[in-house]
């Protein structure tokens, strides 16, 4: 628990957690000196199987958002440090894996964030331009990415990270994705 920053009284991940924004074969390999498995990809198929069936909750209900986002001509991504087939599975669940233009996790050939290579791939899959593109995030490292990507970055705070860890690296801090098609003018 205290190598990935886990408070067990508390039963929360810490601010500083590596869970929080690492991608998960770091993680695996914080954990695999405490596990018995020795075998990085074993454990890491193991827990992206997990992961996959982990239950989700929506901020938002992302059918009808992401569906309006769409229909308004948006381009949607995903880039996350967790591995691809989790992301899918999540929003497949969620029944919206067919709104998006590009998906990629950290073991999807880009690199993960805080490194530009899943952003610059979204931009590419697209024909965007970094400057007609936000990066919405939840954490240092998704802003982080956004900023060297020369994206607008967007900051919510539906993860861990309080607005004051998250205002010094976007141009704007909402409560939730649901605050952007306002924001945005749609």
């Amino acid at each position: 628990a205290h190598a990935l920053g886990y408070d067990l009284k508390t039963q929360t991940f810490l601010p500083s957690s590596i869970v929080i924004a690492s991608s998960a074969l770091e993680i695996v390999e914080v954990a695999l000196p405490f596990l018995q498995d020795t075998c990085a990809e074993s454990v890491l198929a193991r827990w992206n199987d997990f992961a996959a069936k982990a239950p989700q909750a929506e901020v938002v209900p992302l059918k009808e958002f992401l569906g309006s986002l769409k229909t308004a001509g948006i381009k949607l991504g995903v880039a996350t440090n967790d591995s691809e087939a989790p992301a899918r599975a999540h929003l497949m669940s969620a029944g919206v894996l067919d709104v998006f233009d590009f998906i990629a996790g950290s073991d999807s050939g880009f690199g993960g964030k805080p490194d530009t290579g899943q952003l610059t791939a979204f931009c590419e899959a697209t024909d965007l331009s970094p400057a007609e593109c936000l990066m919405v995030g939840d954490s240092t490292h998704d802003l982080h990415a956004g900023r060297a990507a020369r994206m607008i970055c967007v900051a919510v705070l539906t993860g861990i990270a309080e607005a004051a860890e998250l205002e010094p690296f976007a141009d704007v801090v909402l409560p939730s994705i649901a605050d952007i098609p306002r924001w945005i003018g749609l």
